[in-house]
């Protein structure tokens, strides 16, 4: 075999080893910006690469065909067709240069991406030489569209902006994939003479770059005639953006997901539309509401069908440091108020305790230490349910914490996953009233459970996270949360929204919260397929009165939503009913079956078998002697009582009624003694069940201990007695005093005088 034969078989052998041998791809040598969409491709951050470039990797199937035609028109006509180096285009450049004429370039685009990949300088000839070198060994190793995809990445736009995506964005906020044919010519030119024709945002198109893009027009409509036409419009100078436009959308969602990764193109969950919409109207409430004091916002949207966060804003402005603005509000722990309480009342649903119409009692009580008040500092007596709920009465949600059994609230928000969360010792019932810390992300995770039928599901922030399972945990029932939503949508409107307008739309199930000491003010709430939460208050949680979440959250809660509805892709759900859900009349008073002497009902929602449906016992008809207006007793004529109707009301909440001025006439008592009713029995309010009382050395005998217990209506007295031995007589709702006459355990039972009765334990300790 001749030794020419030889040495290029070896020359082919050679080529083919490096081509296939192991190597690290050309992208990944190269430093790249991270860049992070919105939902539908719209961009919303770009970072700066390591070298400090913006370079936004591009690959070459996303460059318009007209700008890598146009590339290698002007650059490097035979790129596919030589080696890395083309020796005639080499020596063309030379003789014109030793001629003394004008100066040719004679690099081939390999070559130019081994000096910008490099770093050479290729001015005197033996950094020539290795740009020449380097080029070959690159064309050995490396495709050719492996090699042109990254010279289009690495293209000077004068700056630290390199790449054709890069430029393509910044210059004229599109993809490198929607170029214009006189938009692609110029980017094709400017990496020639970046200084001279790299143009000023803002500013009339330098006159060298628009000569030269009609230059190389002449050239493009040769090869392709049909293009004639856009002469006019190459003429014409273009407009240009600069680095300063460059988008800061949704900056901590942002920051949120490109700590997440290092991959270079990141597609989020959010929406760009969305997310400006709900900025500008936190701009428009702070502004409106500054004479208060309401400086800084936060607020999170959730797409509840595949757990999307479609807006996020951490702060009111991210770039502002006396508002702390990089703070990401929506990751901070802050005390959630009163926006716990649905979940109280659901678990009272899943556990038999409660239907949406249950009365309710609004009225002092102790809950051993704990003896809770509402905000306005009133009582309101009996409340249904859903009233008491959407009213935020503190008494009734406490009172149905005290009776939850396994799972209360505390063992709901752990399953949850909420985080930091103390043992359920440390916050007993002030759980419910937001004694302890969420964030926005959790609590928007937590109302999401609502319109999923109950079960826990992931919040999603990119689209490369899986969509959550429809099987996730269970933490309430599909029919305690369908009839949650409907307790929550009978919540109306705050007044002052109601006067300017913003009342339309459709339905909206929401629950205000403020925290204590008015440090948060809360609004969160679902409406359509959107889960919204909003908080107004400061991060350094100074404390201001008027963060109060009806008047200081909810108007912007309700303007946001009136904006996310007015969107064109605001759609409404459709809802269905849980097989396992009925309806029954019950009484309107007293929340039970109507009994005959009902006057009024109402319909409620109810699990059958598992909701409490009692006949009601409010109304009764009793016989009244004419002469004496006293009960009558059996047997009697007929002709000597006159039968009427009474409601029979504890005796604590008979009081309310008469302090706040509403007409309530008491039940005649029962002096008969020949029925043992069946109402309910009195119910012992101090002293506290269980609790130790300390009683200083010396001072036995002299302590008094308050005895008081409530009763139904048509009771009159109260009979107490200790360790069964008889202490005194008093009314409903009146104190007895007693003075323990030794330290220990005692047994504190009260009775009617039908028999029904109450007790309680109770420990007397010495102190020295």
């Amino acid at each position: 075999m001749p030794v020419a034969a030889v040495a290029t078989l070896v020359l082919v052998a050679v080529l083919v080893a490096i081509r296939h041998a192991p190597r690290p791809p050309l992208v990944d040598s190269i430093g790249a910006s991270q860049a992070v969409h919105d939902r539908h491709g719209r961009l919303l951050r770009l970072t700066l690469a390591p070298d400090q470039q913006y370079r936004l990797w591009t690959p070459l199937d996303a460059v318009s065909p007209v700008l890598v035609q146009a590339l290698l028109l002007h650059e490097d006509r035979h790129y596919f067709l030589h080696p890395g180096v083309n020796p005639f285009a080499l020596l063309r450049a030379a003789w014109a240069t030793v001629g003394g004429g004008a100066r040719q370039g004679g690099s081939t685009l390999s070559m130019q991406l081994a000096r910008l990949h490099y770093g050479l300088d290729t001015r005197r000839i033996p950094g020539k030489l290795r740009q020449v070198a380097a080029a070959l060994w690159l064309e050995a190793r490396y495709a050719k569209r492996e090699l042109l995809e990254a010279h289009l990445n690495l293209m000077p736009y004068g700056g630290n902006v390199q790449g054709v995506g890069t430029a393509a964005r910044i210059y004229f906020d599109k993809p490198a994939a929607r170029l214009s044919l006189p938009e692609a010519l110029s980017l094709v030119l400017i990496p020639q003479s970046p200084r001279a024709r790299a143009p000023a945002p803002g500013k009339t198109e330098p006159e060298a770059l628009r000569a030269a893009r009609q230059r190389l027009f002449e050239r493009w409509v040769t090869a392709h005639p049909d293009d004639a036409h856009e002469r006019g419009l190459v003429a014409l100078p273009l407009n240009y953006r600069g680095i300063d436009d460059l988008p800061f959308e949704a900056p901590h969602l942002s920051r949120r997901l490109l700590a997440g990764t290092g991959a270079r193109q990141i597609r989020g969950t959010v929406d760009l539309s969305l997310q400006r919409a709900l900025q500008r109207e936190v701009d428009r409430h702070l502004l409106r509401h500054a004479s208060l004091g309401l400086r800084n916002a936060a607020a999170m949207l959730l797409d509840w069908r595949d757990m999307g966060v479609r807006a996020l804003i951490g702060s009111a402005d991210f770039l502002d440091a006396d508002l702390h603005g990089q703070v990401d509000g929506t990751r901070a722990r802050r005390s959630p108020g009163s926006t716990l309480k649905p979940f109280i009342y659901g678990l009272a649903i899943d556990q038999g305790l409660i239907h949406p119409r249950t009365v309710l009692k609004d009225a002092p009580t102790a809950f051993g230490p704990f003896s809770p008040e509402n905000f306005d500092g009133a009582f309101v007596g009996p409340i249904d349910a859903t009233q008491a709920l959407v009213r935020s009465r503190n008494v009734p949600a406490v009172a149905l914490a005290s009776r939850l059994r396994g799972p209360g609230l505390h063992g709901l928000l752990r399953d949850a996953g909420v985080e930091g969360l103390a043992s359920p010792e440390h916050y007993g019932l002030a759980l419910v009233l937001g004694g302890g810390e969420l964030t926005i992300e959790e609590l928007l995770r937590l109302y999401a459970v609502l319109p999923n039928g109950g079960r826990l599901r992931g919040i999603r922030f990119s689209e490369e996270d899986e969509l959550p399972a429809d099987d996730g945990a269970r933490l309430l029932s599909a029919e305690a949360s369908y009839m949650l939503l409907d307790m929550l949508r009978a919540n109306p409107r705050p007044d002052d929204l109601v006067i300017q307008g913003v009342a339309g739309g459709g339905p909206v199930a929401w629950k205000t919260g403020t925290s204590w000491g008015f440090r948060d003010a809360w609004t969160v709430g679902v409406f359509g397929p959107y889960v919204l939460a909003v908080w107004v208050g400061e991060f350094d949680g100074r404390s201001n009165p008027a963060f109060v979440g009806l008047h200081a959250a909810a108007p912007l809660f309700f303007r946001m939503v009136e904006a996310l509805r007015a969107h064109p892709d605001f759609v409404e759900p459709a809802r269905t009913q849980p097989p396992n859900l009925a309806h029954v009349e019950v009484c309107t008073a007293s929340g039970d079956l109507p009994n005959a002497h009902c006057p009024q009902t109402t319909s409620t929602a109810f699990i059958p078998g598992t909701s409490p449906i009692r006949l009601s016992r409010l109304h009764r008809r009793v016989a009244v002697d004419r002469r004496s207006g006293r009960r009558a007793c059996a047997p009697f004529e007929p002709a000597q009582v006159r039968w009427e109707l009474h409601e029979y009301w504890p005796s604590d909440l008979m009081r309310l009624f008469a302090q706040a001025g509403v007409a309530r006439r008491p039940p005649p008592a029962d002096d008969c003694g020949t029925e043992h009713p069946r109402g309910p029995a009195p119910q012992i309010v101090s002293p506290l069940d269980g609790v130790r009382y300390p009683v200083r050395d010396g001072h036995l005998g002299q302590t008094r201990l308050v005895l008081n217990a409530h009763a139904e209506g048509d009771v009159r007295h109260l009979y107490w007695f200790v360790d069964d031995a008889y202490v005194g007589t008093t009314a409903p709702g009146v104190a007895l005093g007693w003075n323990p006459s030794r330290p220990g355990q005692f047994q504190v039972r009260v009775l009617d005088k039908h028999g029904r009765g109450d007790q309680r334990a109770l420990r007397v300790e010495l102190l020295p």
